[in-house]
């Protein structure tokens, strides 16, 4: 599969939790990180997902959010995930940050410049990648 899409992961799913209209499926990738999305009950049918199914969880690169202090706040979204800073490509508007967990995965986020320099943000910093559930895609091979 080619697709511009710049988080790629691969994971199995190890629960499925059906409601009236979505279904939030948890997808655990190497190393136990975990990720929720939120799909459409018409997808679970569609693409068969199960628990111990394979899937592909894509997340854009522009709907990933960089949080570098986490102390005293609660937030909505479903994923917050923590590792380091391992990567900082700076550019006029946009910044890449490339946070690595500690099992080794590594999550992009674009974000502009300026928040690039309102939160310090450099190699070698503590960050977690934050994305809502509904931003990430899942597929699945036929």
């Amino acid at each position: 599969m080619k697709i511009s899409a710049r988080n790629n992961f691969q994971g199995k799913i190890t629960a499925v939790e059906v409601g009236a209209v979505n279904s939030e499926v948890e997808v655990t990738l190497g190393g136990n990180d975990k990720i929720i999305a939120v799909v459409t009950n018409g997808s679970i049918k569609g693409l068969g997902l199960v628990a111990g199914k394979a899937v592909t969880a894509l997340i854009k690169a522009s709907s990933v959010l960089v949080l570098t202090d986490a102390s005293g706040i609660a937030l909505s979204a479903r994923n917050v995930l923590a590792g380091i800073v391992t990567k900082l490509t700076n550019g006029p508007v946009s910044s890449e940050v490339a946070i690595t967990l500690p099992s080794g995965t590594t999550v992009y986020a674009t974000i502009t410049q300026d928040a690039v320099d309102e939160l310090s943000i450099k190699e070698g910093i503590n960050a977690s990648a934050v994305f809502k559930a509904s931003s990430v895609i899942l597929g699945v091979r036929k």
